[in-house]
């Protein structure tokens, strides 16, 4: 019931900022009225409440009686966009606008009543009673019956088949009418501000009930889900353990058409399983299974069930994540740049209490640079004095797995895989132990790489692996094709080509000049 009744309010705030900067009209007043009817029944509801939390809501709304009855009484049902045109105020609100509003519409029963005894003094059966912007009022009468036509009408306007005419009578009801058309428009407007001026100043108390309705509409919406999606309420502690028994992603697992969501288990503590070292294929579930755990630990700190079993969250101060990257080309970061720089804030601020989710880290430079940055985050991480933090870190580097021998906390999980010869079948079980392949030119398959493509790679696998020369089109490529040619940032520094660059002063050299240090440049290579 509460959630139907909030499914009718409005963004309140929203409609507040428009009535005070003078933007808003008589449908945005309109639309604060109807919001304000809903809260005296949702109070209504609340009040039977026990929960501590929806007492306080309940004690933070304010029926705004005053604001909904000026409203209601003020405004009309359906007013006009324009706020400077009339029709926006209520019939009976205000004794001024009633008159003036009066005169109008009878004025229209003048207008046919003086065209109905002009017809039959006249005797002009088509005569009719006409209005423009320019001439105002005006009597019309075709060219067969000018000649019926009273001493007492004076033309106006002369046109192909008619005459238009004025009469003493016409002018000073046309004055009448316009008169009241002006005023009466004049006098909403001054009414509607007073209005907007009178609501503007019920500020803070739109906004404390604005904010109430907020953290009702939360809760709600928390309850709903839980029930829908048969969330577990979690266990919340203060000491450092994150156990979750058959945990999901609450979105990955609604988007799934052909398939089911397999859950998994999550045991994590800043003692015997600290940094969880997990490996396997691309494609096979790593980064859904750490975001669940991220997402997990931060719907249980924010008040609402989980998608699990059985949870018990430790609480965290902070949740650090370091999954994917894009390149910044606009600042000139790399990839590879970008993901040190998320790297650096992540070491530099995460505390004993943060939950860390490092997925690929060191992929975007050379394999033994990447692997040993890798290794010594986690080095970082792992020690005591250093960060000593929960941390799941994704990792396709097989040579990482030997540090849970080394170090006490870390402990190596992998995504169970299905083989079938050169088929696999992604089981979606997270599993102890560290994976024993990559699977990576499979994956290429699976997702659609050409054959030939997958075949060749698969033979350059078994070179490099086997470091003998596989022929291919009865050529064989030489060993040298597959030497490292990449220049080491750190063994350059001294070398004289960035000395000489180092001399180069760009803004002040010469296309021919450039060309020249180019060639100077080929030369000390060779």
């Amino acid at each position: 019931e509460i959630r139907q009744l909030l499914s009718n309010i409005q963004d309140m705030e929203r409609l507040m900022t428009r009535i005070i900067y003078k933007t808003a009209n008589g449908r945005d007043l309109r639309a604060l009225s109807s919001t304000i009817s809903n809260i005296k029944p949702i109070k209504s509801l609340i009040s039977e409440c026990n929960s501590g939390y929806l007492k306080e809501i309940f004690s933070q709304l304010d029926n705004l009686d005053d604001l909904y009855s000026l409203i209601d009484q003020a405004i009309s049902e359906e007013p006009p966009v324009s706020v400077r045109e009339g029709k926006i105020i209520k019939k009976g609100y205000n004794k001024d606008v009633d008159e003036l509003n009066l005169i109008l519409t009878d004025g229209k029963g003048w207008l046919a009543q003086i065209e109905a005894r002009e017809k039959e003094k006249t005797g002009i059966k088509n005569l009719k009673i006409g209005y423009n912007k320019v001439f105002g009022y005006y009597i019309e009468v075709t060219k067969s019956n000018i000649n019926e036509v009273p001493e007492t009408y004076i033309r106006k306007q002369t046109l192909a088949n008619c005459e238009r005419y004025i009469t003493e009578e016409l002018k000073d009801l046309e004055n009448k009418i316009l008169s009241a058309n002006d005023k009466v428009s004049s006098l909403e407007f001054e009414i509607f501000s007073q209005i907007l001026n009178y609501t503007s100043s019920q500020i803070d108390r739109v906004q404390k009930t604005a904010k109430a309705v907020a953290k009702l509409d939360v809760v709600a919406s928390f309850g709903k889900t839980a029930i829908d999606y048969k969330y577990v309420c979690p266990e919340i502690t203060i000491n450092d353990e994150i156990i979750i028994s058959e945990g999901r992603h609450p979105v990955v697992e609604k988007v799934l058409k052909n398939s089911l969501f397999v859950p998994n288990d999550t045991l994590l503590n800043c003692s015997t399983n600290k940094v969880v070292l997990l490996t396997g294929p691309n494609m096979a579930g790593k980064s859904t299974y750490m975001r669940q755990i991220a997402i997990i630990t931060l719907m249980a700190q924010i008040g609402s069930f989980v998608p699990a079993k059985y949870a018990k969250i430790g609480i965290v101060d902070k949740i650090f994540t370091r999954v994917g990257a894009s390149d910044d080309l606009a600042s000139g970061q790399s990839t590879f740049m970008l993901e040190m720089t998320e790297v650096a804030h992540i070491l530099k601020n995460a505390t004993s209490k943060s939950l860390l989710i490092l997925d690929e880290i060191g992929r975007g430079t050379s394999t033994f640079d990447g692997m040993s940055i890798a290794k010594s985050v986690i080095e970082y991480i792992i020690k005591k004095k250093k960060l000593n933090c929960k941390t799941l870190f994704a990792t396709h580097y097989h040579e990482l797995t030997d540090m849970e021998a080394i170090y006490d906390g870390i402990v190596n999980y992998n995504v169970a895989v299905k083989k079938h010869g050169d088929e696999i079948t992604f089981l979606r079980k997270i599993i102890k132990g560290a994976s024993d392949d990559s699977y990576g030119i499979q994956v290429a398959k699976l997702a659609g790489v050409p054959v030939e493509v997958v075949e060749r790679a698969k033979e350059i696998l078994v070179e490099i692996e086997s470091n003998i020369e596989v022929p291919r089109d009865k050529k064989t490529f030489k060993k040298e094709a597959f030497s490292d040619d990449q220049i080491s940032l750190g063994d350059v520094n001294n070398d004289n080509i960035i000395k000489y660059l180092r001399k180069v002063s760009i803004d002040s050299v010469t296309p021919i000049e450039a060309i020249n240090i180019l060639n100077e440049l080929l030369t000390m290579l060779d």
